[in-house]
């Protein structure tokens, strides 16, 4: 059984899986190409590109931009798929990353931390890539919507980003475990939202659903919501091509339920990572003394903050855990192996197929029953 199509715009991805972008090199041109191939939006995550080049320190902005250049070459040296880059709006060097993705000619740029009040403004190059802001309330979809009308360029679609995603997180600390804020609910927030705008415009607005998707029946269910896809991240982490080193990926593979947990991040947001060492380090509030060599988020004030979140993730990506900490999804404990991105796509089409057809045996049954009693 295939999977539909995901359709934003002009552009039409087989399948309808948007692999979620992960800074700090977990996702680069690797992991990006690799979904591509296997018909999905494969995204290469802008924040802190640049940390393998080797004047990241003296010159941050030109080490970035080149390296998101590099990356987003190479990526199209090895698909012919679709791919997007992530660009967090809380970025210091936003508007430099956004304006290279578009010069390089990729097809989506997602972006959140934050909202993306003026990111059509951008669209002056010949490239015109679909802008796809992350959101985390239907009240964030409306309000971008109405800005972006006024700039004659309604989002193309939007990612809706709910409170098991991993990383860091649109909602507030006391928002995440709240029975209101569920996937399933922001989802309906959002679609109604959006409604009237495609209704004025003619243009449809595809939602798609993110934060705890992990399995081919989670895929099913958001679509017969009403979602149009949805974008998956801490599935592909434990995938070969991925782009970081293999102690990230076993982190994944060796993690209990409980080992998830909430931080409160430098950067002024709340994170979900994987506990460890280094985090328990911080929570007994062991300042690691350092100096802010990136200068990478806007909201973060060195000054203050026990540890440099930038500096820990690089470590993690490299596999130096003692140094740092992996990020995660609330479901990473259900990770049990290291696979491709093949093997992993195919089993979630195996799993929306079962689904569908459990549904359809149920139905059968259901009308067999009522058809019965009518006799």
């Amino acid at each position: 059984m295939q999977l539909p199509a995901l359709q934003i715009g002009n552009l039409i991805a087989k399948i309808p899986i948007v692999q979620g972008g992960m800074g700090v090199g977990i996702s680069l041109s690797g992991l990006a190409s690799a979904v591509a191939n296997e018909g999905g939006i494969g995204v290469i995550a802008a924040a802190m590109i640049g940390m393998g080049e080797s004047d990241i320190g003296a010159h941050p902005l030109e080490a970035n931009v080149r390296a998101l250049r590099n990356e987003i070459r190479k990526a199209r040296s090895l698909t012919r798929g679709l791919l997007g880059v992530n660009v967090m709006v809380a970025l210091t060097h936003f508007s430099d990353l956004v304006a290279t993705a578009i010069e390089e000619g990729i097809d989506f740029i997602f972006s959140g931390a934050g909202l993306p009040l003026d990111l059509p403004k951008y669209l002056k190059h010949r490239s015109r890539p679909k802008l796809v802001p992350i959101v985390s309330s239907g009240r964030a979809a409306e309000v971008l919507c109405k800005k972006w009308a006024r700039l004659s360029h309604l989002p193309d679609a939007f990612v809706v980003e709910g409170p098991m995603a991993g990383g860091h997180l649109g909602l507030k600390p006391e928002q995440i475990f709240a029975p209101e804020f569920t996937l399933e609910k922001l989802v309906a927030e959002v679609l109604a939202a959006v409604k009237p705008f495609e209704a004025e415009s003619g243009q449809a607005i595809p939602v798609i659903a993110a934060g705890g998707v992990y399995t081919g029946a989670d895929i099913r269910k958001f679509l017969k919501m009403g979602a149009a896809g949805v974008q998956m991240a801490t599935r592909f982490v434990a995938t070969h091509e991925c782009d970081a080193s293999l102690a990230f990926k076993q982190a994944y593979v060796n993690a209990a339920k409980e080992d998830i947990v909430i931080i409160n991040s430098p950067v002024g947001l709340p994170g979900r990572a994987i506990n460890n060492e280094f985090l328990e380090a911080v929570k007994r509030g062991e300042k690691i003394p350092f100096t802010c060599p990136y200068q990478c988020i806007r909201t973060c004030d060195h000054r203050k903050s026990p540890y440099c979140i930038a500096l820990a993730l690089i470590q993690a990506k490299k596999g130096n855990l003692k140094r740092g900490f992996v990020f995660s999804g609330q479901n990473a404990y259900r990770v049990d192996r290291i696979m491709s991105v093949k093997e992993l796509i195919g089993s979630l089409v195996q799993e929306y197929g079962d689904a569908r057809r459990a549904e359809e045996q149920a139905c059968t049954i259901g009308m067999i029953s009522v058809c019965g009693a009518a006799l």
